[in-house]
């Protein structure tokens, strides 16, 4: 049977069957109680949810509790990878009579609901321990160190890496060998820096495999590909003179002591960077809107260009076939779906007011909903197929709400990759992202409107591969290409004026010039051998000139201004000062 849709609320918890039972009632007896959170184990087989007063954990398979246990108050919970230990988080509380902070960070064995380990973890932010896949070592950061546990006996810390004012942390989730990342924010002048060791070799600065250091850090996020050998660090700043957003850098860093940063071909900040399931590459959104996506390698060397569009988010499907790129948050909803092996656009679709998004592990079905208290106006659930065909729509009541949705986990392997079968949406989809439409126009003043505007608000960029070569026709060189489009644009430019100015003449009353004019016109013009002469001789030439087009606008029948009526009565003088030059028969 395929993963249900679990969903979390002002009802409880409940679930539907998913795709390809879309709809139809689940076994599940849910929970009724008000519940604060929810999570399952990474293969699905356990769900744990708390309640104001309990924390229960059933059996997926049977929907059986496993344990039960009277915690009030929890506020966070999750499994470790292989479900084995539960943790949960509570706010942090001093006891009033010996002053003392009390223990809010507690971890159970699953199998038996026993407690294995209490801490005090006061901040909510960065609240988890940790864990590799195969459970083999978990970490936490107390204090500005992080300890190491194996083997889930939390008792004894196996190891301590010290680094003097830490901050942030990511342990890689693959191994043995194990690898940590750990990053210290700048001081007094002094750069960030991330540096990541092979766990358990922690001997100082010299034992890193890699180090990375910048400025303009005030916080990060770090991201492990999924086999742990290769890092993203995503550098922030609060504030910035150029940028609303701040300040982001975007840096690679790999096991083998390789670091650089990511380049960006479009200012503006980093929105979000997603690793593909398969880690060999990894998406990019960035700029200015309309924002840019990009396609990067394990060398940080683009290998395809997505083009610019609304979009903020990027997401892969399980199987690492399928591409999303979507605009949430501030943008209208817009999701485009790219095959990332041929690197073609399948469909587009719209899901306005989107705060969750999740594909289905089936990899060809995904997720969307609107949830409180982000949203609390249009609450519900959305379950769409890749091809952008609407499957269900469900909303909630006016007086209820929708605060968590999710499908239920399967084991790796379940879904293996499939071929695509998207032949019938790709005949309906661009080859390229196509500019988004406007329902509601721009306005433009009255005098404007039934003409082209004169610019345009965004230019959108089309897809592109910038490692593809430009095809050369016919054996040209590159040079030569683009030297014929240069003559190509300049042969058509004098096309386009030679065309305005056959109109523009055209249009124009046609008035037959006098035979003495045009003889003087087309016969050279005589000198006097005195250059100071010959130069009055053209300005007296000029002025003759320019009363003879009035005196041809007057015939034509044009009524003239009386500047111009006193210009036609210099004439006689100007022809006595030419002929006083000796020049009085050229002009007549």
């Amino acid at each position: 049977m395929a993963p249900p849709l679990t969903l979390r609320g002002t009802d409880g918890i409940w679930m539907v069957n998913g795709p390809p039972d879309v709809g139809s009632a689940s076994q599940f007896p849910g929970e009724k109680s008000r519940c604060r959170c929810m999570s399952f184990s990474d293969d699905g087989t356990r769900l744990g949810w708390c309640t104001d007063d309990q924390v229960i954990v059933i059996n997926t398979n049977t929907f059986k509790k496993v344990f039960q246990l009277d915690i009030s108050k929890v506020v966070c919970m999750k499994f470790s990878p292989k479900g084995t230990t539960l943790v949960m988080w509570q706010n942090y509380t001093v006891n009033p009579e010996t002053k003392q902070g009390n223990t809010n960070l507690h971890l159970y064995d699953v199998s038996t609901g026993v407690l294995q380990r209490s801490f005090i973890q006061k901040k909510q932010k960065n609240w988890d321990p940790n864990w590799t896949n195969d459970e083999g070592v978990c970490c936490r950061n107390v204090n500005n160190e992080l300890q190491f546990f194996e083997n889930n006996k939390y008792d004894e810390i196996k190891v301590k890496l010290l680094m003097q004012k830490i901050s942030e942390y990511s342990l890689a989730t693959c191994g043995p060998p194990y690898v940590v990342a750990g990053y210290v924010p700048g001081a007094k002048g002094q750069p960030s820096f991330v540096r990541v060791y092979q766990y358990p070799n922690f001997g100082g600065q010299q034992a890193a495999l890699a180090s990375k250091s910048f400025f303009k850090s005030d916080t990060v996020t770090m991201k492990w590909n999924g086999t742990g050998t290769a890092l993203l660090v995503l550098s922030s700043t609060e504030i910035s003179e150029q940028n609303y957003y701040g300040d982001q850098g975007l840096h690679f860093i790999s096991t083998k002591g390789e670091a650089c940063l990511v380049p960006r071909s479009k200012n503006g900040p980093v929105y979000h960077v997603e690793w593909s399931p398969k880690s060999t590459d990894f998406c990019v959104v960035y700029g200015f809107m309309p924002a840019k996506a990009t396609l990067y390698n394990l060398k940080s060397e683009p290998l395809f260009d997505f083009g610019t569009g609304p979009r903020n988010v990027a997401f892969f499907n399980p199987q690492g076939s399928i591409l999303c790129l979507a605009g949430f948050g501030n943008l209208r909803g817009n999701l485009e779906f790219w095959d990332t092996k041929q690197r073609k656009l399948i469909s587009q679709a719209q899901a306005p007011d989107t705060t969750i998004f999740e594909f289905h592990p089936d990899g060809e079905h995904f997720l969307t909903a609107t949830t409180a208290p982000r949203l609390r106006v249009g609450n519900g659930y959305r379950i769409w197929h890749f091809t952008g065909s609407l499957l269900q729509q469900v909303n909630v009541d006016g007086n209820k709400e929708l605060w968590e949705a999710q499908w239920q986990p399967v084991p790796k392997g379940t879904y293996p990759e499939r071929i695509l079968n998207y032949k019938a949406a790709q005949a309906m989809a661009a080859e390229v992202a196509p500019v988004p439409g406007v329902k509601a126009g721009v306005y433009r003043p009255p005098q404007a409107r039934g003409t082209e505007p004169s610019f345009k608000l965004h230019e959108y960029e089309a897809p592109s591969d910038p490692n593809k070569k430009p095809t050369v026709e016919s054996g040209e060189s590159k040079s030569a290409s683009k030297n014929k489009k240069k003559r190509d644009a300049r042969k058509a430019k004098q096309a386009r004026e030679n065309e305005q100015g056959e109109a523009s003449s055209s249009a124009a009353p046609v008035v037959s010039a006098p035979a003495s004019v045009m003889g003087a016109l087309a016969s050279q013009v005589p000198s006097t051998g005195d250059p100071d002469k010959d130069k009055k001789a053209r300005n007296i030439r000029k002025k003759l000139q320019a009363i003879q087009k009035l005196k041809d606008q007057k015939a034509a029948g044009k009524q003239l201004e009386l500047n111009q009526i006193e210009k036609l009565k210099t004439e006689t003088s100007l022809l006595e000062e030419l002929s006083a030059l000796g020049l009085e028969d050229d002009w007549s």
